[in-house]
């Protein structure tokens, strides 16, 4: 890896899934070559590890950029900028802080996205609750959301993802969710299946989930072409005066959406 990324300005790290990785090789690799670094990440345990190499990286000069995609990525970007602007009209203090995502089939991703759904069916979600943190059963706590003209309403689910504990500490939110939704709505009748019925230690071994996504590829592929890849982010906050805002995003192509999310914040990054 350091020999592959000596020369090089820029490395983006999309290979996922995320979960279950003990090691932030890549990003490491960054540092040791002095190569600035970008990421995709979507798992809560990955994203926290990568944090602890600040001072590392700061130490060498190298920027690095981690969960710069569309979720998280785009999602954060959004949610400070509801809690920015509600500090700044006077709309009391932000109390609490709900993410609600939707993709059309994998998006366009297949396998990747697929596994990645798979393992975080095996890990508790982390949530917070007037302050406290709370674990929650993946795939629970289903809500019915209106993602607007072109989505319409759609059943999302409680998923364990890293910008729940990030906004909560860094935007001083104390109640913060995210939840996750999918269509045709077999997916989702699936996935409640799989997080109720198979052994957890099944959902957490990345092997056998990889290996369970290979053999099912060609059929996601051909649901894929039939209900596209539209993506669409909400997120809502209420504030303590009764207050509440919204922001949502929607693309037509999530592959199209998250490519211009992390050119767009890698840019930004090397101009600061």
């Amino acid at each position: 890896m350091i020999e592959a990324l000596n020369g090089v300005d820029l490395v983006v790290h999309a290979a996922g899934p995320f979960q279950r990785e003990d090691k932030c090789a890549v990003m490491q690799a960054a540092i040791s070559t002095k190569t600035g670094y970008a990421d995709v990440c979507d798992g809560m345990d990955y994203s926290w590890r990568a944090k602890s190499l600040h001072e590392e990286a700061k130490a060498a000069g190298v920027p690095a950029l981690i969960t710069a995609g569309i979720s998280p990525g785009v999602s954060n970007v959004m949610a400070a900028e509801l809690v920015r602007a509600a500090k700044s009209e006077n709309c009391g203090e932000p109390e609490r802080l709900r993410f609600f995502y939707y993709i059309a089939g994998t998006g366009g991703a297949g396998p990747t996205a697929l596994g990645t759904s798979f393992l975080l069916l095996g890990e508790d979600v982390i949530a917070y609750h007037k302050g406290r943190e709370i674990k929650l059963k993946p795939y629970s706590g289903a809500r019915n959301i209106d993602f607007g003209e072109g989505i319409g309403k759609k059943d999302v689910y409680l998923l364990n993802l890293p910008e729940v504990k990030s906004t909560h500490k860094f935007l001083g939110v104390p109640t913060v969710s995210a939840r996750f939704g999918s269509d045709p709505f077999i997916w989702n009748w699936g996935m409640e299946t799989f997080a109720n019925f198979l052994p957890a230690d099944i959902l957490r071994d990345k092997n056998i989930v990889l290996k369970l996504t290979e053999c099912v590829d060609p059929f996601i592929r051909v649901i894929d072409g039939i209900v596209g890849e539209c993506v669409s982010m909400r997120i809502d906050l209420e504030n303590s005066n009764g207050h509440n805002t919204m922001g949502l995003f929607t693309h037509n192509s999530l592959s199209v959406g998250l490519c211009s999310s992390c050119i767009c914040s890698s840019n930004s990054r090397r101009q600061h």
